[in-house]
């Protein structure tokens, strides 16, 4: 008959001592405990590290024992699902003997794994930011490429723009000229227009100034200044 018990004291004292600063014994009744584990140091001695936590059932190692996350640093979601997995498919294949060491052994060897796939996203990352630039400045250069479906469409746009454009200054031009008068309109408004032009004859004769000088010479001419029908304009026309 088994002794569990006496296996579970023994493998407790052999993980304690395998790991002396990580093992934390946390109830005897039933007999719990955690193990923190750490992954080597990655890029910029980076790390991921989970904390596992195992409770000893009545029949281990014939029943695996219990486990949990009890904490974890900088491992997603994604990943603490995986070391659970691996968990569960460890503990089957050694079912009847204890299995604490090869359980941790293995999810040490996953966190390895997990911070060079960390690197590696990370990289693709930064890769992949880095051709969305270069296809942005590409595309920034080359400017839109014409294509039958993008012209039409400019087109459209364009027409309705314009559409809307002569509509727009045809309704300022029909505003403006509301309220002006035609020149028929004008005059017929106003009375005074039918006199202005005489009246701006008028003003014109009556400003015109006359240079005597001109005519300093006229008292040579014999001239008949009684005679009420003289007129200066005559001796011209007499020459002819």
């Amino acid at each position: 008959m088994t002794d569990y018990g006496e296996e579970q004291r023994n493998e407790l004292e052999a993980i304690e001592s395998i790991y002396p600063d990580s093992f934390t014994v946390l109830s005897e009744e039933p007999t719990s405990f955690t193990i923190t584990v750490t992954s080597d140091a990655g890029e910029n001695e980076e790390t991921v590290e989970v904390t596992l936590k195992f409770t000893y059932v009545e029949k281990y190692p014939d029943e695996p024992p219990l486990w949990e996350i009890f904490s974890q640093e900088n491992l997603e979601d994604s990943d603490t699902e995986d070391i659970l997995t691996l968990l569960k498919q460890q503990a089957e294949e050694n079912l009847g003997m204890v299995m604490i060491f090869t359980l941790v052994t293995a999810v040490q060897e996953k966190l390895n794994e997990t911070i060079d796939q960390i690197k590696n996203r990370r990289e693709e990352e930064k890769l992949r930011k880095e051709r969305e630039a270069e296809e942005a400045e590409k595309r920034a250069f080359q400017g839109t490429v014409v294509t039958i479906e993008n012209f039409l469409s400019w087109k459209a746009r364009f027409e309705q723009e314009m559409a809307e454009l002569k509509k727009k200054r045809q309704k300022e031009e029909e505003q403006s000229g509301k309220g002006k008068l035609t020149g028929k309109q004008l005059f017929e408004t106003d009375h005074n227009l039918d006199t202005s032009d005489i009246q701006f004859l008028e003003d014109v004769v009556n400003s015109v100034e006359v240079d005597e000088s001109l005519f300093q010479d006229m008292d040579d001419l014999d001239l008949e200044e009684d005679d009420p029908d003289f007129n200066p304009l005559d001796l011209g026309s007499d020459e002819d």
